[in-house]
């Protein structure tokens, strides 16, 4: 039996000026040891530093949708967002490992060289974040991964991810 994947790709890299708002994909971006990536609104926030979602849980929210005919929750309150990379306000969108099997404390590789440690699973939304109330829903509650930045540098596209 196949176990839980623990090598994968980043396949987008997205960031924002402001917090509560969709991140806007880059081709790379500069990490900052103890702080998350330079010139992202959730830089130096804490142990949340870095937000990690699976692409494939995105997809699964497309499917999810499309069996209503609609391609996200906001189209059914007349408004059109799709369904990509960073419109979860994730930092790093990934294909291929199995973030969902990470435990608090373990550690991913970047790149082979840049360390990221996950401080906390999913996060606690008291009122509908800014995000479910621009999409109609969030994942990342429940699916999204925080992680502190351990090592500085650049990250692009399409660069691998590793559990240690």
């Amino acid at each position: 039996m196949k176990g839980p994947a623990r090598t994968g790709k980043i396949i987008s890299i997205n960031v924002s000026k402001r917090k509560g708002t969709i991140k806007t994909p880059v081709e790379s971006a500069e990490l900052v040891a103890g702080q998350g990536i330079k010139g992202d609104a959730h830089m130096g926030f804490q142990h949340r530093q870095v937000s990690l979602l699976m692409s494939e849980s995105i997809a699964a929210q497309k499917k999810k949708f499309s069996k209503l005919g609609v391609e996200s929750c906001a189209e059914l309150k007349g408004k059109k967002i799709e369904l990509n990379p960073g419109v979860y306000a994730e930092n790093f969108t990934t294909k291929g490992i199995d973030l969902l099997q990470l435990k608090i404390g373990e550690v991913l590789e970047v790149a082979g060289r840049i360390r990221l440690r996950v401080s906390q699973i999913g996060k606690e939304c008291h009122t509908r974040c800014a995000i479910y109330k621009l999409v109609g829903d969030c994942i990342m509650p429940v699916q999204g991964i925080f992680c502190e930045v351990l090592d500085s540098g650049v990250v692009k596209v399409g660069e691998s991810i590793a559990r240690l």
